[in-house]
C-alpha cells in the first residue's frame, strides 16, 4: 500500500533548439509504490527522468521532496537526496570487475587504501538480494545483458535511494527474467522504496504497477489507476484510437525471392533451409540463444557460414559478403539499431543515403543533391519527426530512429527486407506505423522474414512462421491457425539427435 508523498513535480518544462520537450509536466511520487510513466517515443519521458535524476535542468517548473524544493544539477545531487536512476544504456564500466562497478566513485577504505575485502563482502550481499549468482571479481566484459541489468539495480540498492528510476528495465530481458526483476521491484516497494517504471510493454502495466501517469508531446495527459483497460492507456497515449494492434494485410505471393538451403555454422545453427515469396511476411520465432540472429546475419553476409546456400532473386551469394547481398537486394535492419543500424552522430540524410552512398558515386564524388531528394522523400512517407535532414539522428526518439534504419533500405529499394527485433524499445503508435510500412512493402512485391521475442508481434504480422531451438529449425505454422502455445510447445523442442524439418 503506498503511503506518503516522496516526490513533487510541478508544471516541468524544457526546452532545446527548435523542439519544446516538456510543457507543463506535473508528477507525483509515493512511498512504497510502483508508478509507471507512459508515453509514446518522443512524449517526454526521458526528458522528464533526467531532469529529476539531475541531468538536465529544467527551464520552468520546480520539483520538490518531502515538500522542501530542491535543485539537482547533476547526478551526485540526485544521489545525495535519494534518487537513483537505471537508464536502458547501461552505465558499467566492462573492464572493472563487478565489486569494483558496485562501489565506483565511493570505494570503502582503510588506512588510506581501498578496502577490497570489504567492497567484494559488499558486493556479495548486493548480488545475493538481485538473485545474482557470479563472484564478485568477475569482470563486468563477462556477463550477460540479464546479469548487467541486475546489478545496475544493485547499484541502485547501494546508494540506498528513496526514489528509484527504471527506464525500460525488461526491454532485453526474457520472461522468466523479467519474472525475476519483478520480484525485486516488488520487495523494494514493499521496503517504502517509491518507484518510477518507464515501459512499452502494456502487459506489464497491471502486473507491477499502481498508478499510471500518461504524457504526450511533452504534456501529462492523464493520471489513472495501473488495471486501466489497454485500449484506454493506448487513446491516451497517442491521442486516437488504434483500432487493431496487428494490422497485417495479406498480399498476392508471387515467386520466391529468398532461398536458404541447408545453412550452418558449426555451435551456432545446423541444416537450416526456408523460403520467402515475393508478398509475404516470414516470422522467426524462438527462445534467446535459439540462433535467429545468427542465421540473420549470415544470411546477410555479415558473418561466414561453413555450409549451405543463401539466393536471392534466383542469384547465389558468396559467403560473408555484405556488399554482394545488398547488390543483390538484399537488406538487414539489425536488433542494435544505435550500434549497428545508425551512425548516431551525422544527420538524417546522412543515414538515409547510406546504403546508397556508393551508387551515387562518380569519379570520387558524392551527387548529395540525388541523396538529398531520395532521402527527403523517404522521410516524409515514413513520417519522420524532424527538424530538418540535419538533424542528427542520436536527437530523435526510437520510433523516429527505427524508421530512418528502415528507410536507408528503402531508399536503395531492397526486394528482400530481414527485420531482427523491428519494434523492440517503441511505442505502440510508432508499431502501428512499422507494421503498415511492412504491408506497404508486401503490397508492393518485397519480401520481409521478421524475427521477433514478442509472440503476439509474429502471431499478428507474419503469413508463416519459423521456429527455431538451439540452433535448429524445428518447425512452420500458418499464422492465422497458430497460437502462443503453438510456438512455445516447438520453441522448447529438445534437438539433440533430431533434424530440422
Amino acid at each position: 500500500m503506498s503511503g506518503e508523498e516522496v516526490l513533487r513535480a510541478e508544471g516541468l518544462r524544457k526546452v532545446f533548439p527548435g523542439v519544446v520537450a516538456l510543457d507543463g509536466v506535473d508528477l507525483s511520487l509515493r512511498t512504497g509504490e510502483v508508478h509507471v510513466l507512459l508515453g509514446e517515443n518522443g512524449a517526454g519521458k526521458s526528458t522528464l527522468i533526467k531532469i529529476l535524476s539531475g541531468a538536465y535542468r529544467p527551464d520552468g517548473g520546480l520539483v520538490r521532496m518531502d515538500g522542501h524544493l530542491v535543485h539537482p544539477h547533476s547526478a551526485g545531487d540526485a544521489q545525495r537526496l535519494g534518487i537513483a536512476t537505471i537508464y536502458q544504456e547501461f552505465n558499467l564500466v566492462p573492464q572493472l570487475t563487478v565489486a569494483e562497478n558496485l562501489a565506483l566513485g565511493r570505494p570503502p577504505r582503510r588506512f588510506g587504501f581501498v578496502d577490497v575485502a570489504r567492497m567484494e563482502r559488499d558486493a556479495a550481499r548486493l548480488l545475493d538480494r538481485v538473485g545474482v549468482d557470479v563472484h564478485p571479481r568477475t569482470p563486468v566484459a563477462r556477463l550477460g545483458i540479464a546479469r548487467m541489468q541486475m546489478l545496475e539495480i544493485a547499484k541502485a540498492l547501494a546508494l540506498h535511494a528513496r526514489v528509484l528510476i527504471m527506464d525500460e528495465p525488461t526491454a532485453v530481458l526474457t520472461t522468466s527474467e523479467v519474472a525475476k526483476l519483478f520480484t525485486i521491484v516488488r520487495q523494494l516497494r514493499d521496503e517504502g522504496v517509491a518507484i518510477v517504471f518507464i515501459t512499452h510493454h502494456l502487459e506489464e502495466i497491471a502486473e507491477i504497477g499502481d498508478r499510471v501517469t500518461v504524457l504526450r508531446d511533452g504534456r501529462s495527459v492523464a493520471e489513472v489507476p495501473a488495471n486501466t483497460r489497454r485500449d484506454e492507456l493506448v487513446g491516451l497515449m497517442v491521442g486516437r484510437p488504434i483500432d487493431q494492434q496487428y494490422p497485417r494485410r495479406p498480399s498476392p505471393r508471387g515467386e520466391p525471392l529468398l532461398r536458404v538451403s541447408g545453412l550452418t555454422r558449426a555451435g551456432a545453427f545446423d541444416d537450416v533451409s526456408f523460403e520467402v515469396r515475393a508478398g509475404e511476411v516470414v516470422g522467426v520465432a524462438g527462445l534467446v540463444g535459439a540462433g535467429r540472429t545468427e542465421v540473420a546475419r549470415a544470411v546477410f553476409g555479415a558473418d561466414r557460414y561453413d555450409s549451405g546456400e543463401v539466393v536471392v532473386r534466383g542469384e547465389r551469394l558468396p559467403p560473408g559478403d555484405v556488399h554482394a547481398a545488398m547488390e543483390a537486394g538484399l537488406g538487414l535492419v539489425p536488433e542494435d539499431r544505435k550500434g549497428q543500424g545508425l551512425v548516431l552522430g551525422a544527420g538524417i540524410g546522412e543515414n538515409l543515403g547510406l546504403v546508397t552512398m556508393r551508387d551515387a558515386t562518380r569519379a570520387g564524388f558524392v551527387d548529395r543533391t540525388r541523396l538529398r531528394t531520395a532521402a527527403a522523400q523517404v522521410s516524409e512517407r515514413l513520417g519522420i519527426r524532424m527538424t530538418g535532414l540535419d538533424q542528427e539522428v542520436r536527437t530523435l526518439s526510437g520510433g523516429n530512429q527505427q524508421k530512418v534504419v528502415i528507410g536507408k533500405w528503402l531508399v536503395a529499394d531492397a526486394h528482400v527486407l530481414i527485420l531482427d527485433e523491428p519494434t523492440r524499445g517503441i511505442d505502440v503508435g510508432a508499431k502501428v506505423e512499422i507494421y503498415q510500412l511492412v504491408n506497404a512493402l508486401t503490397d508492393s512485391g518485397h519480401a520481409v522474414l521478421m524475427i521477433s521475442s514478442d509472440l503476439p508481434e509474429v502471431l499478428g504480422m507474419s503469413d508463416r512462421i519459423l521456429v527455431m531451438a538451439r540452433g535448429r529449425l524445428v518447425g512452420e505454422l500458418r499464422a492465422i491457425e497458430a497460437t502462443q502455445d503453438d510456438v512455445m510447445a516447438l520453441a522448447v523442442t529438445e534437438v539433440e539427435g533430431s533434424r530440422a524439418h
